[in-house]
């Protein structure tokens, strides 16, 4: 649950950065994640002010959050694993963000596609192609009878 809520936090974050909405965002976040510490507070502002800047002024504004959103999946989780009890904050706050964003935002956050997978592999398609590679053919060899008999049997 808490992993959910990093992601949901992540994602609107990021579509928040570079709009009319971004001061708001960056002033909850911060005072949040600060937890009432003000040095805290300072240095998660100055992230969130040089990441806003990135988004700013990338040639390609949506591909630059692309690239934040795991950034902030990863602080917000870490937060929330020290500070379980901030969860129905963090809610709330991604709630109120998410009310204000611009219509174009809004989307983009319901568009970004996060996966997870623990123990296996995991292949995700949205609004694309699925191209997968496994190495050079000369590294891969057909199965013979000793291998077979390595296994048991066939």
């Amino acid at each position: 649950m808490l992993e959910a809520i990093a992601i949901a936090g992540a994602t609107t974050l990021v579509a928040a950065m570079a709009t009319d909405t971004w001061q708001a965002t960056r002033n909850g976040v911060a005072r949040l994640l600060g937890r009432r510490d003000q040095a805290q507070e300072a240095a998660v502002e100055a992230q969130l002010d040089s990441n806003a800047a990135l988004v700013a002024g990338a040639e390609d504004a949506e591909r630059a959050r692309q690239v934040l959103v795991p950034v902030w999946q990863l602080q917000l989780g870490q937060f929330l694993q020290q500070h379980p009890d901030a969860a129905d904050e963090l809610k709330g706050l991604i709630d109120q963000i998410r009310g204000a964003l611009p219509q174009a935002q809004k989307d983009w956050a319901q568009k970004v596609q996060n996966n997870v997978v623990r123990g296996g592999q995991g292949f995700f398609v949205q609004d694309g192609n699925l191209n997968v590679h496994q190495g050079p053919p000369s590294q891969q060899r057909p199965l013979t009878s000793e291998d077979a008999e390595d296994t048991g049997g066939a």
